[in-house]
């Protein structure tokens, strides 16, 4: 399967589009897009971050740190602080990476050690949320308004008043429904 039409890859935010491999959140049935070793690995490599392979207990870490940057994210957007104890996951996944930045061919590029290459892929999504969650821009995290989506996103409209994770979908959607009403 091609992973453009497995996975949403066309968040700016790596850490939202990380979240964004639970679709439709707020709709009757939530898909889950990492269901098995072979699509973290699909998804890791598409971001960047490929590794060799994936092991149960770090798939099950993953979806743990994905959830707890979905949560923070939500905290974020509604102007409150992240939970006690999504902040600790996320710390304690970007203490335990060990990723090391380069440039190649003139791209910025993660080098993940041969010793734990997932671990330290997991670092790179923690801190790039951490960096996001708390960092200036913080104001401009919003969750799509999209009929069941409720994607983390930034906004960086101009007036900071975006509704939806993407006009590509979302948005594109609810100006369906509206000419459909018509």
């Amino acid at each position: 399967m091609e992973v453009g039409r497995l996975f949403r890859l066309d968040n700016e935010v790596l850490a939202f589009r990380f979240t964004a491999t639970m679709s439709d959140r707020a709709g009757a049935q939530p898909q889950e897009r990492l269901s098995d070793l072979g699509r973290l690995e699909l998804w890791l490599h598409a971001a960047g971050l490929g590794v060799p392979d994936v092991s149960p207990t770090e798939l099950q870490d993953a979806l743990t740190l994905r959830e707890a940057i979905y949560r923070a994210g939500l905290a974020v957007a509604a102007g409150q602080r992240p939970n006690p104890g999504d902040a600790a996951i996320l710390n304690g996944a970007a203490a335990a990476g060990q990723p090391r930045p380069g440039l190649e061919n003139g791209l910025a590029v993660w080098r993940l050690s041969k010793e734990a290459p997932v671990p330290d892929a997991l670092g790179v999504l923690a801190a790039d949320a951490i960096h996001i969650l708390g960092g200036p821009d913080r104001s401009r995290i919003k969750a799509c308004e999209g009929p069941g989506c409720a994607g983390l996103f930034l906004d960086t409209s101009r007036g900071t008043n975006r509704r939806w994770c993407s006009m590509n979908t979302c948005g594109n959607r609810v100006k369906k429904a509206r000419l459909a009403d018509k």
